[in-house]
């Protein structure tokens, strides 16, 4: 059993969404958006950093995906997007939690199967994927399937480990 975080970060609004990983099978255990008042961008960053700090605390996860920074509108709107997930990375990494980072590409293919997939698609498979009885917002399922695609790349990664070491191991040898 592994508890993941998922964050997909932002300077007006961070989602987040957490989910149990059992073999193969996502439970949801929370999500929400933590949404930031306008005024100075550290007291913003700030308010990113608490309120996932917060999160952990009571959630207890061991992992974190969090989406890596896309081309923004402009370059201010990256450089600010890049310090919210720089605040998100931080509270995962001061709380000891193992952080990987997946583009929206990746999350989407993950998800839905192509990594072009617009939001609605992505919060339709979420829905579907936990078993939710209504889709979650928007940021919500863009976090919660951050942490799906965490879930899956990782047990990918742990059946290649185990299939690896089982074709390099015979009768107690190394072949």
């Amino acid at each position: 059993m592994t508890i993941i975080l998922g964050v997909d970060p932002g300077s007006q609004k961070t989602g987040f969404g957490v989910i149990e990983v059992i073999g193969n099978r996502h439970r949801y255990i929370t999500s929400g958006v933590i949404r930031l008042p306008t005024g100075a961008l550290p007291a913003r960053l700030d308010i990113i950093f608490k309120s996932l700090s917060t999160i952990i605390a009571e959630y207890s996860p061991v992992e974190a995906a969090v989406e890596e920074v896309f081309m923004a509108k402009s370059a201010g709107s990256a450089l600010k997007l890049g310090q919210a997930r720089g605040a998100a990375v931080v509270a995962c990494v001061s709380h000891d939690l193992i952080v990987a980072e997946y583009t929206a590409r990746q999350i989407k293919k993950a998800v839905v199967g192509t990594g072009a997939a617009d939001k609605d698609q992505i919060q339709h498979m979420v829905k579907i994927l936990l078993k939710l009885p209504v889709v979650p917002q928007e940021d919500a399922a863009d976090a919660l399937a951050a942490a799906i695609c965490h879930a899956n790349s990782r047990q990918g990664l742990l059946t290649m480990s185990a299939s690896t070491t089982a074709t390099r191991m015979r009768r107690g040898r190394l072949t």
